[in-house]
């Protein structure tokens, strides 16, 4: 017979506890609780079983201590792999738990899960072998080792990468991010991933059109939906700007080449990927997109739907299948230099022209968005007047030209401001790109399970190929104008976008957000 000693999440609360993070099942004198979740887990053979977790109450100011702590002890099942809603596991009532006694939380409490060495025992009870032994949840076997690993391991060969200790450095050490209200979550994303992706940030608010973005800056907004993308499944993207309002088409620009850019790299990273237009831009937008494929700009062809305004449902039924607002279609909403409507319910121009007639009513979804749970929405924008940037408008009214007038109200939860739309759309690629190649955050995302360490070099090179790129924006670009689309500030039937020319103002931007992108992926192809 060969014995199994399995890690304990009893074996980090020592080390919580001397972070200052109080440790609710011990206080209150129970065992901790223990989940069945409905994560099914790696099968391996005749094992085959649901993951089950431990739960822990943690104070919301506490848990990145919680995160880092619990990071640096992986022989005690590592750092958390949920942080909010009990139900995005499956799990439906905290009083019930599987294994274990219920522990209450204190106000301003989160729900923290951490993976549990009881998923053992549901392995064998599905398995049904005909002897095995198994602890009894929450008695553990007791050893002389120590209850953490080094907290500063010493680096293994370069061409031998320990993934174990590659996880342990101290700029992989997870940082957690409210990512949404409705419902409660969290994400979690390495030191590094966060530092690079805050250097995305300050490269796109370059300001070289003067237009005073920077003064809408709020931090960590990029970061906010990347995350939130990254554990998305179905995304909508809207783009078009008709500012040209004398021009026929009247689009400019700005707007679909960095929802391209999204789009390729979601579509890259396994996600469902919708368009939504104008219906007078059906045709064009249609015939953009076929040009992109065909030149390899775009992954591969990508729905192209309207939305038009056909009653007080419409917006609900549009967003979830049969309008039940438990069954969304997608669950992020995406809207790239997109009008956004203002105060008194129309849409203007940088110039205050009033472009409504031109503009279909796309912010109706947003707007009913806000009442659905688990669909989040990013609004990207570079003047305060474009779709999402309600959530700033009270800066864009006192702080912007023109802004009492044409600040779009309508909010989104996550407002990326740009001195160019374009370059929030080019970041967003590249963030995600580091997201899926942080380990500290792949592990979450998958939930603890399977090999979150190693990526096949295929995919790898798949997701570095849909990066953006200066030969792609241009290729793209140069069919925007094709199509009569012109620059926004000057109307240009140009190779610029907002009356900045491509080279060398837009390719020195994208080159810097790729190269920063590349230099600091935890892998590389």
């Amino acid at each position: 017979m060969v014995c199994f000693y399995l890690g304990c999440s009893f074996g980090f609360e020592g080390k919580l506890k001397k972070a200052g993070v109080p440790v609710r099942n011990v206080e209150q004198g129970r065992n901790v609780s223990m989940y069945r979740t409905a994560v099914p887990c790696v099968p391996a053979g005749v094992f085959s079983c649901p993951l089950v977790v431990t739960m822990r109450p943690i104070p919301a100011e506490l848990l990145d201590a919680a995160a880092e702590v619990t990071h640096l002890n992986p022989l005690a099942h590592g750092a958390p792999i949920h942080i909010g809603d009990p139900a995005l596991l499956g799990i439906q009532d905290l009083s019930r738990p599987e294994y274990g006694e219920p522990v209450e939380l204190q106000p301003g409490d989160v729900t923290v899960f951490w993976a549990c060495g009881v998923t053992a025992i549901e392995a064998i009870l599905s398995s049904k072998p005909s002897l095995a032994f198994s602890h009894s949840p929450g008695c553990m076997f007791l050893t002389d080792l120590p209850d953490s690993a080094p907290s500063s391991p010493v680096s293994p060969p370069s061409d031998s990468v320990d993934p174990l200790a590659t996880n342990l450095s101290p700029e992989l050490t997870p940082l957690s991010f409210l990512v949404s209200h409705n419902p409660l979550f969290y994400s979690l994303a390495s030191q590094k991933a966060v530092v690079t992706i805050r250097q995305l940030e300050t490269i796109i608010g370059e300001d070289p059109g003067q237009r005073g973005i920077k003064a809408l800056f709020v931090q960590d907004e990029l970061l906010r939906s990347c995350l939130a993308l990254s554990h998305s499944s179905s995304v909508a993207i809207t783009t078009g700007f008709p500012t040209h309002y004398m021009h026929s088409p009247p689009d400019e620009t700005d707007g679909p080449p960095g929802a391209i850019a999204m789009a390729t790299m979601l579509l890259s990273l396994g996600k469902k990927v919708t368009m939504i237009t104008d219906k007078r831009a059906l045709e064009m937008n249609k015939a953009i997109i076929d040009e992109a494929v065909r030149k390899g700009v775009l992954k591969t062809e990508i729905p192209l739907v309207t939305f038009e305004d056909s009653g007080p449902d419409s917006a609900l039924h549009f967003l979830c299948h049969h309008g039940d607002p438990r069954k969304p279609r997608y669950d992020h909403l995406v809207a790239i230099e997109r009008s956004g409507r203002a105060e008194d319910g129309n849409y203007y121009n940088m110039r205050a022209v009033n472009i409504k007639h031109l503009v279909d009513p796309i912010d109706d979804l947003f707007i009913i968005a806000k009442d659905i749970a688990g669909i989040s929405t990013t609004g990207i924008g570079d003047g305060g007047n474009e779709l999402g940037m309600g959530k700033l408008k009270e800066r864009v009214k006192s702080l912007m030209p023109n802004g009492s007038l044409i600040a779009c109200v309508v909010p989104a939860d996550y407002a990326i401001t740009a001195g160019v739309s374009n370059w929030g759309g080019y970041a967003v690629a590249c963030g995600l790109y580091l997201l899926h190649t942080c380990p500290s955050h792949q592990r979450y995302l998958k939930k603890g399970l399977g090999l979150e360490h190693t990526h096949p070099q295929e995919q790898l090179q798949d997701w570095t190929n849909n990066l953006p790129s200066v030969d792609k924006e241009e290729s793209i670009l140069s069919t925007l104008v094709r199509f009569g689309i012109r620059s926004g500030k000057t109307a240009h039937l140009a190779m610029e976008v907002d009356g900045l020319t491509f080279h060398p103002t837009h390719s020195d931007i994208i080159t810097q957000l790729v190269e920063v992108t590349a230099g600091s992926a935890a892998h590389k192809p």
